[in-house]
């Protein structure tokens, strides 16, 4: 799709199925290109539907030649509970696509969840800035935060995007990689979350939002509004590389 400079690509489809399908070639044709290019691809994972919304590249024809190996998924945010809790963002990537892809174990990055919301949020940040020193992850020359090569992105329908609320300070993080919040306002309360300049500091983010209750949040987002009103936290998301928005036709049923 071709886009106005500085602009996000935005695919309108009909179904959620249609975004399924367009999200798979998107993912694939990125991984082709930076496995070629550098070797390898880094993508964090929101949780919720967007598992699933990922199930075509278990289908032909990516499944088999998509180059797994080099892939490294981290963990956009997660709920601070065991990684067997039917709540934990890693329990549901696991069962519904990671246990399904030849992706090496090692290459995956659960939090340490023996450990406290304060300790989970500064062990993954340890880890994500041992990878960056060993050049597994590179960095953004603009603002010194890890660049990974894609952030897969879902959204509440008040405009929440990770774990960073409308009306947490969490949102405002200019200096952490990573931080915490004890008090969300969705169960569990104790999670961690990536910050915003990790997130804009990506060379490429996709917002993938399917479902009518999400049509107000999409408006707000991709409409023309007031500067005198506080931002929702999507109208955050404004990334150094490419941002594409793929809706159905529910989500973007207000535009």
């Amino acid at each position: 799709m071709e886009t106005e400079k500085g602009k996000p690509a935005v695919h309108k489809l009909i179904s959620e199925e249609d975004v399924a399908v367009a999200l798979a070639k998107y993912i694939a044709d990125l991984s082709d290109k930076s496995v070629k290019g550098k070797g390898s691809f880094s993508v964090a994972l929101s949780g919720g539907s967007l598992i699933h919304t990922l199930r075509k590249l278990l289908e032909p024809p990516y499944k088999n030649t998509v180059a797994w190996s080099k892939w490294f998924i981290f963990f956009l945010d997660e709920r601070v509970v065991p990684l067997d809790d039917p709540d934990s963002n890693y329990k549901l990537a696991y069962d519904g696509f990671l246990s399904k892809i030849p992706i090496p174990p090692g290459n995956v990055y659960a939090i340490n969840d023996t450990l406290s919301p304060e300790r989970a949020a500064d062990e993954y940040e340890a880890r994500l800035k041992d990878l960056v020193k060993r050049k597994t992850l590179s960095i953004s020359v603009t603002n010194g935060f890890p660049k990974l090569d894609l952030m897969l992105v879902g959204m509440g329908p008040e405009g929440h995007v990770a774990s960073l609320f409308c009306w947490h300070f969490q949102r405002y993080e200019k200096k952490r990689w990573v931080t915490f919040i004890k008090d969300s306002p969705k169960p569990p309360s104790k999670r961690i979350t990536f910050t915003f300049p990790v997130i804009n500091s990506a060379s490429n983010v996709a917002m993938v939002i399917t479902g009518e209750d999400l049509a107000s949040a999409v408006k707000v987002a991709l409409g023309t509004h007031s500067s005198d009103f506080i931002p929702l936290p999507v109208q955050m998301v404004l990334p150094e590389g490419e941002l594409t928005w793929f809706l159905d036709m529910d989500a973007a049923s207000k535009l």
